[in-house]
């Protein structure tokens, strides 16, 4: 199976490298995909593949039916661009001013409808289905839960479910697992501090939300590194501070946005009551208010242990023993993939593609740009791991 497979990606190859340059030079952006829709619902429908369109809006789902009876293994790629203007030099760069695909999900795309190529061709074999997920709005408010709602993991009833991720700081022929956390909770916060506006000359008349703002900040650090057990991972990062709008009024208001990394859900609820309870004896006390929205956007992606399992040993058979490793550490960056991993047994991998490990390629970069071959991993991979769920 290891050889027929090698065999098909030879044979399909080309043609899920054109699919990537025309999805990369037409990049559409979350709930937005609608050409990129229509492209994988019609390269699916060329194959005789059973689709479902416009699941969560702009999401495609594809069914491929075994020879034989069995259970449903889904197969999951992401598909939204990124509002960054290109600044590479790819001969298939953007032509959507202010818009590309930084993050390469074009690649996700491509490197999935290259699997259905490849699992189409040897059906028969199969000992169950393969559901294959075009997931519209990973970068945004996501689109896994939506199409969850909608009932992507049913009908037929999904038992375990692979993505990968081509991975910028995973060394090219390479594939990162991970048993257990992997990827954390983007949530979101936002203080915004009221106090009492006036001449900058005479600050007593006023209430300053300005060095409330800044003791806020500071105090959110301390929550990290004196109120949390430091072998527990978790990120508090204000990156979004406002107030003010000239050089001699203290302001009325001052406002915090930021980000908040966890990976269980015990810190997650613990992170939002401490955060909100530092803001309440830092502000009132000074006189002034405050309003505290803590936006829980993705859970930890968490993988499942049997289904690691899975995907590591089918990964093993595409690069090598050698060239799969467990990865030492979660990383702090948001999945939402994590909606799926919460209901059926999951596993996500980082497949390599930097050529210099020290030299990583940076995604969400204007400049970022990668080459077509690191996709026969990831698609391979998925491949391998679809059939050694099903077969064995």
């Amino acid at each position: 199976m290891n050889q027929k497979l090698e065999d098909l990606w030879e044979k399909h190859y080309e043609r899920v490298y054109e699919i990537r340059h025309q999805i990369h030079m037409n990049p559409e952006v979350g709930f937005e995909e609608y050409e990129t829709s229509k492209l994988i619902a019609s390269e699916l429908e060329k194959l005789g593949i059973e689709v479902t369109k416009n699941v969560a809006k702009t999401g495609v789902v594809g069914l491929i039916k075994g020879g034989h009876p069995g259970k449903t293994v889904a197969l999951r790629a992401d598909m939204d661009a990124l509002r960054v203007n290109e600044e590479s030099n790819c001969e298939f760069k953007s032509k959507v001013p202010g818009v590309m695909h930084a993050c390469g999900h074009d690649g996700h795309t491509a490197s999935l409808l290259g699997v259905a190529m490849m699992l189409n061709e040897i059906k028969d074999e199969l000992h169950g289905n393969v559901k294959l997920i075009f997931q519209p709005a990973e970068e945004v408010e996501g689109g896994a839960l939506p199409m969850i709602n909608e009932g992507v993991l049913e009908n037929p009833k999904v038992d375990a479910i692979f993505g990968g991720h081509l991975w910028g700081s995973v060394e090219a022929g390479k594939v990162a697992v991970k048993h257990g956390a992997m990827m954390a909770s983007p949530d979101i916060f936002t203080v915004k501090i009221t106090g009492k506006g006036g001449h900058g000359g005479v600050p007593h008349a006023t209430i300053d939300p300005v060095p409330m703002m800044a003791q806020v900040i500071n105090a959110f650090q301390t929550i990290v590194s004196r109120k949390n057990d430091p072998t527990n991972p978790f990120v508090i990062s204000c990156c979004n501070v406002h107030s003010g709008e000239c050089h001699n009024a203290i302001p009325t208001e001052a406002i915090i946005q930021g980000t908040v990394r966890t990976l269980n859900e015990e810190t997650r609820t613990w992170a939002e009551h401490t955060m909100e309870q530092f803001v309440k004896g830092i502000v009132e006390p000074q006189g002034a208010s405050y309003e505290f929205e803590f936006i829980r956007q993705f859970p930890p992606l968490i993988n499942d242990k049997e289904a690691t399992d899975v995907l590591e040993g089918a990964t093993k058979k595409i690069v090598g023993d050698e060239n799969v490793y467990e990865l030492p550490t979660p990383s702090m960056g948001g999945e939402d993939f994590a909606f799926f991993s919460e209901r059926v047994p999951a596993s996500f991998a980082f497949v390599g593609m930097a050529e210099d490990i020290n030299n990583p390629i940076l995604h969400h970069n204007a400049k970022f740009a990668w080459e077509d071959k690191h996709m026969k991993n990831l698609s391979l991979s998925l491949a391998q791991a679809a059939i050694d769920y099903l077969n064995n």
